[in-house]
């Protein structure tokens, strides 16, 4: 005779936990609010843009003759783009964000790629995700490998938005994915919420397995859960600003998220890719430029210890092909930060006189921009970054004021 209570299977319990949260755990995941906080150095979270973003659609030199000549439709004009330092300018898309960027805390680095990036989507993103090439870094991705230097913290130290981990996430420390912190709860009857957790921490415990250590990651979130809360006033999330909403929501409630990353799809722009002021790009970047003033209006006063860092696999070749643009390497870095940064325009730019076989040259190292921003986004060392990057030379930039 079974002694399960109908109203609150495992299965339901379960359907309303894990499968809200994908759990990469380990010893380092603490479960429960009395977890050990970690440092105060607030958190970085990073913006991936699968497809390859054209970085010259976002940032160009103003009136620069090799665009003029090989893409003339999209172009960014005085018209309508937004002035940034060293004469150049800024896609009338982040309008949404002028305020940070008349402030001192939205920056662009053009420009930015590593040799070892290829223009195969697979290849790059991999690379791109590792922070170097699989036989390099053991297949460990690059925050998890920064996660190393941060110190323990409650289950929420690194997380990624979405029903499958970050690769950038994947390796030796407790990471997990969720796909919205409404989601993350238990099913059935509350009144038989804590004698079922611990019939099923007893079914999963000492099973030398690694489902015990997922389950003992998921019980944790659900402890550290914070409560529910909604945006600030006039605050509204859309698009990709729904993942921006879940990380607010964890930084407001207090989980001591010191990781947070983001993945979105659908950068790739061979053909109908718009002009610079509409279309198909012009749309995506005004949905990113709007989660984006979203999440930092509904932190308020918690954006001041967050960083935002938006990146892709590698830029578009600089002459269009007719009606969009193909793989090239040299692309941007996007930073907005609640600390000022150094400039609106950072990095190197030696200008599109000699094009890398027909694409932006990478005047400014991709990892070292990573690096760079997790450097000074948490206090570390240029020795602790080196083993972030293994296998290459770190060169810090400086990105912050």
């Amino acid at each position: 005779m079974s002694t399960r209570h109908p109203e609150f299977s495992r299965r339901a319990l379960l359907t309303g936990a894990a499968a809200t949260v994908t759990a990469v755990a380990t010893s380092q995941v603490v479960a429960g609010r009395s977890a050990s906080a970690a440092t105060a150095n607030g958190t970085l979270v990073h913006v991936f843009l699968s497809g390859g973003l054209d970085g010259l659609s976002v940032v160009a030199p103003v009136d620069d003759p090799v665009l003029r000549k090989t893409r003339p439709n999209l172009r960014l004009t005085d018209r309508t783009a937004l002035a940034l330092d060293r004469e150049f300018q800024l896609t009338s898309a982040f309008a949404p964000l002028e305020r940070y960027l008349k402030d001192g805390h939205l920056a662009f680095i053009p420009g930015a790629s590593d040799t070892r990036l290829s223009r195969s989507h697979f290849q790059a993103v991999d690379a791109c995700n590792l922070g170097g090439l699989p036989n390099e870094t053991g297949g460990r991705g690059w925050l998890d490998r920064l996660a190393d230097h941060l110190g323990p913290g409650t289950a929420f130290r690194s997380v990624g938005i979405g029903g499958t981990l970050p690769r950038s996430l994947v390796g030796a420390n407790g990471a997990l994915s969720l796909r919205s912190v409404e989601g993350l709860k238990l099913n059935g009857d509350p009144k038989f919420a804590a004698a079922s957790v611990k019939a099923i921490e007893g079914l999963f415990g000492d099973i030398n397995h690694p489902v015990e250590q997922s389950m003992k990651a998921v019980f944790g979130a659900l402890g550290a859960l914070p409560a529910p809360s909604e945006p600030a006033a006039g605050v509204t999330y859309e698009g990709i600003g729904v993942a921006f909403r879940q990380v607010a929501e964890l930084i407001k409630g207090g989980s001591n998220v010191r990781i947070a990353a983001i993945n979105s799809g659908g950068w790739d722009t061979h053909e109908d890719q718009g002009t610079a002021d509409g279309g198909y790009l012009h749309g995506r970047l005004s949905d990113l430029a709007d989660g984006l003033a979203a999440f930092f209006a509904d932190l308020g006063d918690k954006a001041s210890g967050v960083t935002v860092m938006v990146s892709s696999e590698f830029g578009r070749r600089v002459a269009a092909n007719g009606s969009g643009t193909d793989h090239g390497h040299g692309g941007v870095v996007a930073l907005l930060s609640g600390r000022k940064l150094a400039g609106s325009l950072l990095g190197r730019w030696d200008g599109l006189g000699q094009l890398d076989g027909g694409d932006v040259p990478e005047y400014n190292n991709l990892f070292n921009v990573y690096g760079s921003v997790a450097q000074s986004q948490f206090g570390l060392t240029d020795a602790q970054i080196r083993k972030v990057f293994p296998k290459r030379q770190y060169s810090p930039m400086k990105l912050f004021a």
